[in-house]
């Protein structure tokens, strides 16, 4: 057999309890007590309500941070009691660390230029995978994905009205 050996009592904050009572009147209207003493509506406020009822508590329980003892007394001579818990308290928002950005690379594109079209006209990119336009100096420039172009060795810009014709070597 294994005696126990006394231990001191652990040191705890004490329990504070605010108390609440509301009594309801005939016409609707409540008194409100807190902790025995009177809390009034705002001064130009109508009388206390039951719609009332969360404003009270929020202020009764300093924002839901302290437990609250509700009574409630109704005109039939009935009454009821609850107890509303705190609230733990909400941790402070971690700072989230920064995501870590993937230094984004431009896509590889293969350009090909060439001159001699007439400004604005459909130049025909052949393989033909796109169209492009002339530019207002009769300049044409494709940028093709280079998945376009796997395995082709040249690639062809031909004018549709000019019928200028650029042979680039993708080399």
């Amino acid at each position: 057999m294994r005696r126990h050996a006394t231990q001191p009592e652990p040191e705890h904050a004490p329990v504070s309890m605010r108390t609440v009572i509301l009594d309801i009147h005939l016409d609707g209207s409540m008194a409100v007590t807190i902790d025995g003493t009177p809390y009034l509506p705002p001064d130009d406020a109508a009388p206390w309500s039951r719609a009332s009822f969360p404003q009270i508590i929020d202020h009764a329980s300093e924002e839901r941070t302290v437990p609250v003892r509700v009574e409630v007394h109704e005109v039939d001579g009935t009454s009821f009691t609850e107890l509303l818990p705190a609230r733990p308290p909400r941790p402070a928002p971690a700072s989230e660390p920064t995501p870590k950005r993937k230094k984004q690379v431009p896509p590889a594109l293969v350009e090909v230029t060439g001159e001699g079209f007439v400004p604005g006209e459909d130049v025909a990119c052949c393989l033909i995978v796109s169209h492009t336009d002339a530019t207002p100096h009769g300049a044409a420039r494709a940028v093709l994905d280079p998945k376009q172009v796997k395995g082709a060795g040249e690639v062809m810009l031909v004018g549709r009205i000019s019928g200028t014709v650029v042979t680039r070597s993708l080399s």
